[in-house]
């Protein structure tokens, strides 16, 4: 029973884990397991310990919280992270890989200029002749 630590000291009362120490009143009593943190009318949590004796229940809220949040924050920051890594590796294999429509579309430019250049070819040697043969070359 843990009110057998009462008005004794807080190592001896929190020997036992199902124990909890409220330094303001100097009472050991029964952990309430149905709440997660013991009620004020209890014991206040700036008095409360449980488990350690320099660790009271705010200071332990505080801390979690502290953590918890960095926790959430850099969990986000590394998201964001891999999201835009994501993101640059798209726009770099987007613009250095052509995809097949891009590469149809490069050989019937290349195709065209190709003939292009023959027709011009042909109408050179063409009016050529015709300058021959009428002299005026």
């Amino acid at each position: 029973d843990c009110r057998q630590y009462t008005n004794r000291s807080c190592e001896e009362c929190l020997k036992n884990v199902t124990c909890l120490w409220c330094a303001s009143s100097g009472r050991c009593m029964e952990y309430p397991v149905q709440r997660v943190l013991p009620p004020a009318s209890l014991c206040e949590l700036r008095s409360a310990r449980w488990g350690v004796c320099w660790v009271n229940f705010e200071a332990l809220i505080i801390a979690m919280s502290v953590v918890g949040g960095s926790f959430l924050i850099m969990l986000g920051v590394c998201c964001c992270c891999c999201c835009c890594k994501k993101k640059s590796k798209k726009q770099v294999s987007g613009g250095s890989l052509p995809d097949k429509d891009d590469e149809r579309a490069a050989r019937e430019r290349e195709k065209r200029r190709v003939r292009q250049e023959e027709r011009r070819a042909e109408m050179k040697s063409r009016h050529d002749e015709i300058r021959r043969k009428y002299g005026t070359v």
